[in-house]
């Protein structure tokens, strides 16, 4: 493993580090408020030493009176003196006074203010006299012309017009809920989505309980509170029966944001008491009793073993149980899995030849390749797992399927990941088509696509999916709800084989299906034995077990580019993809893909972004951030991710090609689902391949690095990985200590009480 490559070797220097960096004046609006300040506190200073003078000279001019008066016969010029300097400190008092009175006065708009401050008199006071709203103050000034439009920042952005309304939604609903929002002061934008959310009578629902407000995605419970405030006066209260329902609601919405199906009461009723319910047991009984969460009760399993009951005894001994609450999607989705895999492991497998022709089918495959095919043929369901290599053994299943007679399709989360599959099952590297008829894609589809109808074999007669064998590839990557609608659309008889690698990063979605599968072990298991080659394969192999390995790297596979702060990163990066990878390893700029812990930051997605399109494909930006040739990752859906590039922009929307099929995304809609895709991060990531890969891990990164991060982002690369490093000892520890984070779900107790344990 190369610390300084052949790769970077005439490249430029680093920049200087923030050591050396000298802090610059301020320039501009900045200086001129610097200065200000420098002058009041000098002025302030200065009326303090005056006024510390004045007091000294009046008690000097005191104690001379008193010597005049207690010395009369020194003479009348003495006295005249001492009465001329009290008159003298007395005017002084009089301007000082003066001075202070002006200052505490008001102040005349465009006298003795300018800029920005004058700007916010002159709005405030046009306010006050019903000319205009104060607006124009706030409005950040127009950032300097730049060769290259920055990747646009996913925050909420002012509203400049009232929002449509939701698909379906009466005009007159949101109308009436908007003139809720804005008389207590909340944004009227949120109308629609609260009409959505709520229903046609969301205006009475929020009069009625303002916390529903809460419902909606995005808010938080401050401003909830804050608009229950305005809603309901002095009736508001922390100790609200409503407040605590809609509290305990969304910290079950939070929880499966972060994986989890559900919360043990313990942990929900602890984050009710840091959200100020006075009494959180309260909350929790409400929302049950109204039907906003359901309580479960789920055996545990006994570390140590019973004791051996007593002849005497007259009642058996309790299990230890755990008491979860969740909200009625998730628990729904999860029992409905778990009776959709019984249901598979459990039903004959459709007859489809004789044991023989699977032994003979296994026995032409290679070992681990013949033991998978084995195995299917005696078995519902199976779990497969293993590397990126792994992938040639589900290939070769599926060519016995068909050789068999069997109807047998993969599916994978993603365009590229098919295309990958179907070039890799065909041995064939042209387009992967669209996943339908008897081309070279054949047998490879999207999870989403199966679904819906617009790629693969279609249902029968049934609603059941038409087929006999179903492979879904990248199985960690499968959320709950998304397993469950896989496994209730197969028929009685169908064979179901997730296979995926049990490090990566787990669903985007809540549950962890493939894991809680693999600990239930209520199936059959088959681990490849076909490691993933070359210095990659031990590299990422190591970590998987928890070693940061040293690799011998011959032809640079593995480089490291030490680097010392953030702006240091983000200009290596850009050397990288755009000059060092394509001269010295062979990998275009257009087939390097970068990966980055997260989206903000000094070297975020966001920052590499703009850093990337500057020097790949400058251009103004004129849709949204956007011009044609930009390379974008596309998210028609929550977790899922489309890579493509920009085409073009008009009336319609923006217009992308993602795996050969042209897109077209809204314009209201390119905000929220179109990033710039130089960049990446690791979840984003799973399930593609690139030829290169560039991972940056900036200093400030240390803290959010998990085994499974480093995992997946190295992962990526087939032939190069470049890894930007500035984490120092942080790598190496997340690697060897920090494992995936947990999640709580039911899915394993669920499977444990319906199916027998498979050794």
């Amino acid at each position: 493993m190369s610390t300084e490559p052949e790769t970077t070797q005439d490249a430029e220097p680093g920049t200087p580090g923030s050591d050396t960096a000298a802090v610059p004046a301020p320039a501009g609006e900045d200086a001129d408020r610097a200065d200000g300040l420098s002058e009041d506190a000098s002025e302030e200073m200065a009326e303090d030493a005056s006024s510390e003078g004045d007091e000294g000279a009046a008690g000097e001019g005191a104690d001379a009176g008193e010597a005049g008066s207690a010395e009369a016969a020194e003479g009348a010029a003495q006295v005249s003196e001492a009465a001329a300097e009290l008159a003298a400190q007395r005017v002084e008092r009089e301007r000082i006074e003066r001075r202070k009175a002006e200052k505490q006065g008001p102040i005349e708009a465009g006298g003795k203010l300018s800029g920005t401050a004058a700007d916010l008199l002159a709005a405030v006071r046009a306010v006050e006299s019903g000319e205009k709203p104060l607006a124009t103050p706030f409005r950040e000034p127009e950032p300097a012309p730049r060769r290259a439009a920055p990747e646009p920042v996913r925050r909420p952005q002012p509203i400049a017009a009232p929002a449509a309304p939701a698909p379906g939604a009466a005009p007159e609903a949101v109308a009436a809920v908007r003139a809720v929002l804005a008389g207590a002061g909340a944004p009227e934008g949120l109308a629609a989505q609260v009409v959505a959310v709520l229903g046609e009578g969301a205006e009475g629902q929020l009069r009625e309980d303002p916390w529903q407000l809460l419902r909606v995605s995005g808010v938080r419970p401050e401003q909830a509170d804050g608009f229950a405030r305005a809603v309901l006066g002095a009736e508001c209260g922390p100790d609200d029966e409503r407040r605590g329902t809609a509290l305990t609601v969304w910290l079950l919405e939070q929880a499966a944001v972060a994986g989890h199906t559900a919360l043990d009461a313990p942990v929900l009723v602890s984050a009710l008491s840091q959200r100020s319910v006075p009494d959180p047991d309260a909350a929790v009984q409400s929302a049950l009793a109204e039907g906003e969460a359901l309580v479960f009760q789920d055996a545990l399993d006994s570390a140590a073993p019973a004791p051996a009951a007593e002849e005497d005894a007259e009642e058996p001994q309790e299990r230890p149980v755990r008491i979860l609450i969740g909200l009625e999607r998730y628990a729904l989705a999860e029992e409905s899995l778990a009776d959709a895999l019984a249901r598979l492991m459990n039903s004959v497998p459709k007859a489809d030849g004789s044991a023989d022709d699977w032994e003979r089918a296994a026995a032409s495959a290679p070992r681990s390749a013949g033991e998978l095919i084995r195995t299917v043929g005696a078995h519902g369901l199976v779990l497969h797992t293993g590397g990126d290599a792994s992938r040639a053994e589900a290939a070769a299943l599926l060519r016995a399927c068909r050789a068999l007679g069997l109807r047998g399709w993969a599916a994978t989360h993603t365009d590229g990941g098919r295309d990958s599959f179907a070039a890799r099952a065909t041995g064939s590297a042209e387009g992967a088509g669209d996943g339908r008829g008897d081309g070279p894609a054949a047998g490879a589809v999207t999870v989403a696509g199966l679904l819906s109808g617009a790629e693969g074999p279609g249902r029968d007669a049934d609603g059941a999916l038409d087929l006999d064998v179903l492979v879904v590839l990248d199985a960690p990557q499968l959320d709950v709800e998304t397993a469950a609608m896989l496994a209730e659309s197969l028929a009685d008889g169908a064979r179901l084989v997730l296979s995926g690698d049990p490090g990566v990063l787990w669903s985007a979605g809540p549950g962890r299906v493939f894991a809680d599968l693999l600990a239930a072990r209520a199936c059959p298991q088959v681990a490849s034995r076909t490691p993933d080659p070359g210095p990659l394969g031990e590299l990422v192999s190591g970590i998987g077990i928890g070693e940061l390995n040293q690799v011998e790297a011959p032809g640079k596979e593995v480089v490291i580019v030490p680097v010392r702060d953030a702006g240091e990163a983000v200009h290596r990066t850009v050397q990288l993809v755009a000059d060092s990878v394509p001269r010295a390893i062979g990998v275009p700029a257009g087939q390097t893909q970068v990966i980055t812990p997260g989206h903000g930051g000094t070297a975020g997605t966001r920052a590499l972004n703009s850093a990337l399109k500057e020097r790949l494909n400058p251009g103004p930006g004129r849709f949204g951030g956007f011009d044609p040739g930009d390379r974008i990752v596309h998210s028609p859906a929550p977790g899922r991710t489309v890579m493509g590039r920009v085409v073009r922009a008009d009336a319609e929307g923006l217009h992308l090609e993602c795996s050969g099929t042209p897109v077209v995304v809204a314009k209201e809609r390119v905000e929220g689902t179109v990033r710039h895709g130089w960049a990446l991060t690791a979840h984003q990531a799973v399930g593609l391949r690139w030829p290169a890969v560039v991972v940056v891990l900036p200093g400030d990164a240390a803290g959010a690095l998990t085994r499974p991060w480093v995992y997946t982002a190295f992962g990526r690369a087939e032939r190069h990985l470049s890894v930007v490093h500035g984490v120092e000892q942080g790598l190496a520890r997340a690697v060897a200590e920090v494992p995936q984070k947990p999640r709580t779900t039911r899915l394993g107790a669920l499977l444990k009480a319906q199916t027998p344990t498979t050794d």
